[in-house]
């Protein structure tokens, strides 16, 4: 569970860094969309919320909470990028593929979290 969390936090924290220094990256490879005004003020923002959530899923900070909040994150993000990319609205070239990278983790999580419960303790 902590590497697969630990994984989760440095993607999501990553992002959200990428997503502080310059948005418009992140913007134009997952909608295919310009980003201006206050939507760069959005997308910063949004970039320091996954910040948050990286640091708050970083193992040792509690795993039964981190794996509630990186599960809760990915499942909401991933069924909302479907939402946008089924719609037909701005889908840029990794909209796709970051679905897949979300779906992948919360079946990794969810895999993790029944085997640690499995795992009788020592």
């Amino acid at each position: 569970m902590n590497k697969i969390l630990m994984l989760a936090a440095l993607a999501e924290a990553g992002t959200g860094m990428i997503l502080l220094a310059d948005p418009r990256i992140v913007v134009q490879l997952l909608f295919g969309a310009e980003v201006v005004g206050a939507g760069i003020i959005m997308s910063r923002l949004a970039g320091i919320a996954l910040i948050g959530l990286g640091a708050a899923c970083w193992p040792g900070t509690g795993t039964r909470l981190a794996f509630q909040g990186m599960v809760t994150y990915s499942t909401l993000a991933m069924l909302y990028l479907i939402w946008i990319g089924v719609r037909g609205e701005s889908a840029g070239f990794l909209l796709w593929p970051t679905v897949v990278v979300h779906a992948i983790l919360v079946v990794l999580l969810f895999r993790a979290r029944f085997k640690e419960e499995k795992t009788p303790p020592v």
